[in-house]
């Protein structure tokens, strides 16, 4: 097995293997692995993006989509584009508004970093005593989430670091995503099933295994083989046969389905905008005899809408992607939780609903993602009793000791009115790369595409919420982002 974190965390899983086709049928589990796999669906696409930027399948990196581009192309442009450091910074690593049940995951593909919160250093930056600057300034913006950011204050970086003190979600909820006690299986396509022996022996049936095919076998994973598990299931229908057997499945074991191409009804003509809608528009270079879109030129506003797809959680993405197919098969976890609800296997039903961090969308978002709730933040200031401070959201873990509570809020870091400063123009290739507008970039698409210059046409679409989630979904599905939302026509099934 791959390397695991020095404390050697493990999940065990019970796999039903055909032997015949070295291949996984299902796993057996318990709330352990369930909660990791459900809280994939949590986690923003920028941060699939970085954590999956070393895997590899066959030696060749793992391409999500569009996504590894865009992710790409924030790194790659000026950060004087952005109206500042944090506004990039938020894109490459977004936050997870629901981190404070993943840190109660047992395996955490992220390394377990959370949210680090920075305060004011300087307690006689106004030239008071250390009580006197408690008492008189943490009532206000003196709390940010970015090393470095300038108190409102003084001036000073603030780089007093203190992680958010939060309850065991494990211990509150009976388990974190899955009730503690449940027993579920799951197949190599990670779709989550009722243990029950009728729904098993079905499943079998249904892929034609008889007893003598079969196999029983034990493996224990680690937090490389998880990480594995997520990437490789955007990009294949047997991630568990290829993360716990390192092998790939015969196809002539399960059929395997075509890919049908994103299922997207062209939207250059005919379609309407939602009159509240502020207006985006963008320009097509489109290829006549190919029909293909070679590359758009946009101002801020719509390149902020796609930078903006890094923050969103997996599972709202995979909720607009319900009607599409893909190679992948990361939507059964979406589908799995919709089917579990019903048999109360589940703490909650906030996974079909997952919200973006708070502070990280911004004012005329038309995807309409909700924004989890903003806390409200709790300095504890204990010293010099022996006890450590703490910054809380629940003032329930605030200690007994205390000699003073502080009300903070976080300080605006000006994302709320997009990422990148304007106006200014950029051009976009179907497959989501985005540079600043620059007309021997331009050439040089149509050059590698071979698009003579008589062959193509501009036009112009205007961008509302709907083209805006074709977009998404395209940027997902396919490496033809552009092309899959504005003109292609789905293919037949």
């Amino acid at each position: 097995m791959a390397d695991k974190f020095e404390d050697g965390t493990t999940v065990s899983l019970k796999a039903l293997v055909h032997k015949g086709s070295n291949k996984v049928i299902f796993v057996e589990c318990v709330s352990d692995f369930l909660d990791v796999l459900f809280s994939f669906l949590t986690f923003p696409m920028g941060t699939i993006i970085k954590l999956g930027s070393k895997q590899s399948v066959e030696s060749v990196p793992v391409q999500i989509g569009c996504m590894n581009n865009l992710y790409a192309s924030v790194g790659n442009i000026d950060v004087q584009r952005f109206n500042n450091e944090v506004c990039r910074h938020k894109l490459l690593s977004p936050r997870n508004a629901d981190e404070s049940r993943c840190k109660d995951v047992k395996l955490k593909i992220d390394n377990g970093e959370f949210t680090k919160y920075f305060l004011c250093p300087d307690w006689n930056c106004l030239g008071v005593s250390e009580d006197e600057y408690l008492l008189s300034q943490y009532k206000g913006n003196l709390l940010s989430m970015y090393k470095g950011t300038r108190c409102e204050n003084c001036g000073k970086c603030m780089d007093r670091e203190y992680h958010l003190s939060s309850p065991s979600h494990a211990d509150k909820y009976n388990g974190i995503y899955v009730k503690g006690l449940a027993r579920l299986i799951v197949t190599d396509d990670l779709q989550v099933l009722s243990p029950l022996s009728g729904t098993s022996f079905s499943f079998l049936s249904k892929l034609g295994v008889t007893d003598g095919d079969i196999t029983e076998e034990t493996f224990n994973i680690g937090v490389s083989e998880v990480l594995n598990l997520l990437i490789c299931s955007f990009v294949s229908k047997t991630p568990l046969t290829e993360t716990l057997l390192k092998h790939k499945a015969e196809p002539d074991f399960i059929t395997e389905i075509s890919d049908p191409g994103t299922c997207t009804e062209p939207l250059m003509e005919g379609k309407t905008v939602i009159e509240e809608e502020e207006e985006i528009y963008v320009k097509l270079t489109v290829s006549k005899s190919r029909k293909i879109v070679c590359f758009a030129e946009a101002g801020e506003k719509f390149v902020n809408l796609l930078f903006s797809f890094l923050t969103i959680p997996l599972g709202f993405i995979l909720k607009q992607m319900q009607n599409s197919s893909w190679k992948g098969c990361i939507d059964q976890l979406y589908k799995s939780v919709q089917d579990l609800g019903d048999e109360q296997c589940l703490n909650s039903n906030d996974l079909l609903n997952p919200r973006i961090f708070p502070g990280f969308s911004y004012e005329n978002h038309l995807l309409g993602i909700e924004e989890g709730s903003e806390a409200s933040y709790y300095y504890a200031y204990c010293r010099p009793n022996g006890v450590e401070d703490v910054l809380v959201t629940d003032k329930t873990l605030i200690p007994s000791q205390v000699r003073y509570t502080f009300h903070l809020k976080l300080m605006n870091d000006k994302s709320s009115e997009g990422f990148l400063k304007g106006p200014t123009m950029f051009t976009i290739t179907d497959k989501l790369i985005v540079r600043p507008i620059s007309p021997i970039f331009g050439f040089s698409i149509l050059n590698e595409l071979k698009v003579p210059l008589d062959d193509i046409k501009e036009e112009i679409v205007r961008v509302g919420k709907e083209e805006v989630l074709r977009v998404l979904v395209a940027s997902i599905a396919g490496d033809s982002a552009l092309t899959d939302a504005f003109i292609r026509q789905p293919k037949e099934q």
